[in-house]
């Protein structure tokens, strides 16, 4: 009692190597939806700080105090443009990848006249991850500019306080007691 194996045919091959073909973009998607989720957070967090330096500006009268909190509001603002044209690209980046699969499909039935299109709309796809990577690269620099500023900001301040304390201190032992 033998078995019959037999070898699958070139079509079963075909069929595999087109699903291969169609699942490589999702390597690509899975990246691309990471680096959206956390451009989408960085935007979140861009807006909710623009929001907190607007109620600080409502709430000083000190000019020098205002100028510096209107150049942190125009940071903010490129900050916000940087992250969603990343984001803008980062959708694009997807719409291509996923056109990718589909056109990879699509060639297969119609009997590859398609040719280039699946390989034009991968370069697209990673040339618009590459760039939006650019884009979020731009921004997170800005993003530590803007903290360092902040931290020597209050580092100033802290260091102008402990020099009035000195003062004060020294200005109430100079002060004769009345008893």
């Amino acid at each position: 009692m033998g078995h019959d194996i037999r070898m699958p045919g070139a079509a079963i091959y075909e069929h595999y190597a087109i699903l291969t073909a169609m699942l490589a973009p999702a390597f690509f998607l899975t990246a691309t939806a990471s680096l959206l989720m956390s451009a989408n957070t960085r935007l979140a967090r861009v807006i909710d700080r623009l929001r907190n330096i607007l109620k600080e500006l409502e709430d000083t009268s000190d000019p020098e105090y205002r100028g510096m909190l209107e150049r942190r509001i125009e940071i903010q603002r490129q900050r916000s443009r940087l992250v969603l044209r990343g984001s803008q690209l980062l959708y694009a980046a997807i719409s291509f990848f996923v056109g990718t699969s589909l056109t990879v499909a699509a060639d297969s039935f119609a009997g590859y006249r398609i040719e280039y299109l699946p390989t034009v709309l991968a370069v697209l796809g990673v040339l618009s991850l590459f760039s939006a990577s650019l884009y979020l690269a731009r921004e997170s620099t800005l993003a530590v500019k803007v903290i360092d500023e902040e931290m020597d900001h209050r580092y100033a301040i802290a260091r102008m306080r402990k020099r009035e304390e000195k003062l004060d201190q020294s200005a109430a032992a100079d002060t004769p007691s009345k008893e």
